[in-house]
């Protein structure tokens, strides 16, 4: 959690109001919820054609979407999350959706506690793990390298650890696109070679190699899905993108986008104008989520014990950050003023994908192109002017 810096008195009682607003939000969900426990009843015991599934960083933007996924298909879920990045209405949307003992549960509780993940382990009958849970910030994993290697990296040695513990044999990993860096020639396959510039892809990679070196002494399932930029929300208007206010500078494109939109913020501010591109700024593959969601659910489907499946999972195709903004004014109908600002440490000119492998051996391809996204996105932005509050 973030702590309060006493210097900035001008505040405090004003933090004091939203601490003491979250945590009664946070009562109100698991005095309400039917299925929040530590691992009991149905879910600390395995059943015949049900899988459940521990979803770690589930009540983030991408991983509440895989949630609703997997409740949809008739999985088990277990969340695992520290709210540090995720958001409780999310949490609470997803309950309220499906309240019937023994589907969802919610456990608060942070990966980076050896101690407390054991206690998971030992309390829940798990059968699969998707595993979202990071900090995934470029820009701040330039400022801030130690905290992403402890949260990355070192998290997910701890997860695997509990895994080949308690005997749980299929691991799903999200990964990224960053793990290649910036390569020489497009699009990126899956041999293309990892040389990530940024502590994101770097701590990234190093939990890729844990989970490859400790796949090659096991016989454990694994998918590993690098993945390229996430856009969009659940089309039936259940979740969206909701990024706490402090971290609106840090946050994804379509979210500044859709922020200047609105007039919370006053315009938007591209980063980078003078790359080697066809108009100068960042080419990348948008995706989205509902699309990168379906392809881990076929990930978990196609896991096979003993091996790996390593895939690229985007849209084949790249399109500059003005042409995105563009795209943004079109779906908004708003004229947003953009700001062109210096390069920000840690990026790269263009990235895209080429998805032939997943097409291939999974049977996905992306069904949304980048103005459906925003334009579906956009409609529950403008429902949920402040997040999952109102």
């Amino acid at each position: 959690m973030d702590f309060v810096d006493a210097r900035r008195k001008s505040q405090f009682p004003r933090k004091i109001l939203l601490a003491a607003g979250f945590i009664t939000l946070f009562i109100f969900v698991f005095k309400n919820s039917s299925s929040f426990s530590g691992g009991s009843g149905k879910f600390s015991q395995h059943e015949p054609g049900v899988t459940h599934v521990l979803v770690t960083g589930g009540a983030g933007y991408i991983g509440s979407h895989a949630t609703l996924r997997l409740l949809k298909d008739s999985y088990r879920v277990t969340i695992v999350d520290n709210l540090s990045r995720g958001n409780l209405g999310a949490v609470k949307v997803l309950q309220e959706l499906f309240p019937e003992p023994g589907r969802l549960q919610f456990i608060y509780a942070d990966l980076g506690d050896a101690a407390a993940v054991d206690k998971i382990f030992s309390g829940n009958a798990f059968d699969a793990v998707m595993h979202f849970a990071a900090v995934a910030y470029v820009g701040e994993s330039t400022a801030e390298p130690l905290r992403y290697y402890h949260n990355i990296t070192s998290n997910t040695l701890l997860l695997v650890k509990a895994m080949a513990a308690h005997g749980v044999k299929t691991l799903i990993y999200s990964s990224t696109c960053a793990t290649y860096g910036e390569p020489e020639k497009m699009p990126i396959t899956e041999d293309t070679p990892q040389v990530p510039i940024n502590p994101y892809g770097k701590a990234k990679k190093m939990a890729e190699d844990i989970i490859l070196d400790f796949s090659k002494t096991s016989d454990m399932a694994v998918m590993i899905l690098r993945y390229f930029n996430v856009i969009g929300s659940d089309p039936d208007g259940w979740l969206g993108e909701a990024p706490r206010p402090e971290l609106r500078e840090q946050g994804r494109i379509s979210g500044a986008c859709f922020d200047a939109a609105r007039g919370i913020i006053p315009g938007l501010k591209v980063r980078g104008t003078d790359y080697k591109t066809s108009d100068g700024t960042c080419i990348r593959d948008y995706i989205d989520v509902t699309d990168l969601i379906d392809a881990h659910v076929k990930a978990l489907a196609h896991a096979t014990p003993g091996k790996v499946g390593i895939y690229n999972v985007g849209t084949g195709k790249g399109s500059s950050v003005k042409e995105f903004v563009e795209a943004c004014k079109k779906a908004t109908g708003v004229d947003i003023k953009v700001e062109y600002l210096a390069r920000r440490p840690g990026d790269y000119a263009e990235v895209f994908s080429d998805p032939s492998k997943v097409n291939r051996e999974l049977g996905w391809s992306a069904k949304y192109n980048l103005q459906d996204s925003l334009s579906i996105a956009w409609k529950w932005q403008k429902a949920h002017r402040n997040g999952y509050s109102n």
